[in-house]
């Protein structure tokens, strides 16, 4: 690997583009490097979990509107839509951004965490989307997602931008440009122009993760997507971005992030070197935040400690329960973020999604979490789990803010360690630092468990013989021609969303 520094550069020193991250992110898109073998067997997996959490959010309002503003965008070749009839063709800006939000809603796909936060797997619907309508191959597409995958871990790594309250998506959408020009064989030129335009016109503030979290959070890195493709189109045709983009003494660094003092160390791999930061990612065996994931499994482990927690007299017995965690986990998910919502009974899916002292609320009585379910009014409703609900708070641990930011694989952790105090002065502790799906947890996802995850998550929506099809189609990805690519949008049964599609409002789209 190789530290590339970015720093703000005055215009009059006209930085020479060589020297400009975004160039170097263009560079590492079109310079060709070996695909490693695991990698691609990792991509594979994640096609399979963006199917898995698309399909079981098809029926979900904000992906039955976002498929609605897609239809009537027809297209040939086109691409395919999650949820529609296999014979629709939409252009593929309108496919990334139906497909995209289907992958987001349920929070439930895979996650990077480092200087940032990132959902590596929001790259897949864009670039799926412009290999069918560009007639690419399966390996072009495998190739476009590991270079997807590479840059948006590089940014995440080195620039941090909640800290400014900049959403995540602003790398993301970097990310799928450079994804798009590996697929599509660009030259670095054009991937260069289509960067900087893509990062440009998708920096937003992360209100859409703050307070009332609504349907926007789902829609947010679809939209992403959607500009990176027409960002893209756009270089395609000769037209040019602002630059610096990162660099530049009026742009995103200088006046959005650190300021003009600031210096940044983003690492990229050296010309030659394979790409291999998707196996630095992991996903998700719980519908929830991923810094909820490790918690989850320890408060499962827990609640055998705790008879009696699902009911009223069980709660009562509970003085306080204190989650030692993170800053990004106290601050973001728990009650570090001072939001009123987070134990609110009535907020949204979204916004409970976002509340660590909800989520482990649910899990210590349940001793389960499901995608449905466990956010159900009712569920967040119950009298008993308010009451538990309202004794749990969350505290800032230097120790594991270390180890959250620890570059050393072997001691990263995303956990914490959870106190819980009865009223007769019995004090119940325990700790965990990874979740038990994590590649170096207790019982890491591997291709088996994808599939699971696919099964059930598919189950009641697409039929077994059609789960048989994507994933005998899917494992064949490296092969896969171009008229194959469909064959990884599994078929679904259309009577399950057509009466919610029929309901809808309509809007400016016919």
């Amino acid at each position: 690997m190789i530290d590339h520094l970015v720093r703000v550069s005055p215009s009059a020193q006209r930085l020479p583009r060589d020297r400009q991250l975004a160039w170097r992110l263009a560079e590492l898109a079109t310079v060709g490097a070996p695909l490693d073998a695991e990698a691609v067997d990792m991509a594979v997996n994640r096609v399979i979990d963006n199917a898995a959490v698309a399909v079981a959010s098809v029926s979900r309002r904000p992906v039955a509107v976002a498929r609605a503003q897609a239809r009537p965008h027809g297209a040939v070749p086109g691409a395919s839509v999650f949820g529609t009839d296999p014979a629709l063709r939409v252009s593929p800006e309108w496919a990334a951004w139906a497909n995209g939000t289907a992958v987001r809603e349920l929070d439930f796909h895979d996650t990077y965490l480092a200087a940032d936060y990132s959902h590596p797997g929001d790259n897949i619907p864009p670039l799926l989307a412009v290999a069918q309508h560009t007639g690419a191959t399966g390996a072009d597409l495998l190739r476009g997602v590991l270079v997807a995958y590479e840059v948006q871990v590089a940014l995440v790594t080195g620039i941090c931008l909640h800290k400014h309250k900049i959403d995540h998506v602003a790398h993301l959408s970097a990310a799928t440009a450079s994804g798009l020009g590996a697929l599509l064989g660009l030259p670095t030129e054009v991937v260069y122009q289509a960067i900087g335009q893509a990062v440009h016109t998708t920096t937003a503030t992360r209100q859409s993760r703050k307070g009332d979290i609504s349907s926007w959070k789902a829609f947010a890195p679809a939209f992403a997507g959607k500009a990176a493709i027409e960002a893209v189109d756009r270089a395609m045709r000769g037209e040019a971005a602002p630059a610096p983009i990162y660099e530049g003494e009026d742009g995103f660094i200088a006046w959005l992030l650190d300021g003009p003092e600031a210096t940044y160390t983003v690492p990229l791999p050296a010309a030659g070197e394979p790409l291999r930061a998707i196996l630095r990612t992991y996903t998700k065996e719980h519908s929830a935040e991923y810094q909820a994931q490790a918690l989850i499994d320890l408060a499962r482990a827990m609640r055998d400690k705790l008879p009696g927690i699902d009911t009223s007299a069980g709660v009562d017995r509970v003085e306080s329960v204190v989650l030692h965690t993170s800053h990004h986990t106290h601050f973001v998910i728990g009650s570090g973020a001072n939001d009123p919502q987070k134990y609110d009974p009535t907020a949204s899916r979204e916004t409970l999604d976002h509340s660590i002292p909800y989520i482990l609320a649910v899990a210590l009585q349940d001793g389960a979490w499901h995608h449905v379910d466990s956010y159900r009014p009712q569920r967040a409703g119950r009298s008993d789990t308010i009451a538990l609900w309202r004794k749990i708070t969350t505290v800032e641990d230097p120790e594991w803010t270390r180890r959250y930011h620890s570059p050393d694989p072997t001691d990263k952790a995303f956990g914490g360690r959870l106190v819980i105090t009865l009223t007769d002065g019995t004090v119940i502790e325990d700790s965990l630092g990874l979740a038990d799906a994590h590649p170096e947890g207790a019982r890491p996802f591997d291709r088996a468990a994808y599939a699971r995850k696919f099964g059930t998550l598919a189950d009641g929506v697409v039929s077994p013989a059609a789960q048989r099809e994507f994933l005998d189609a899917v494992v064949r990805l490296a092969e896969l021609p171009p008229q194959d690519l469909s064959a990884l949008f599994p078929t679904v049964d259309h009577e399950v969303i057509a009466h919610d599609d029929a309901a809808l409002p309509k809007g400016i789209f016919c």
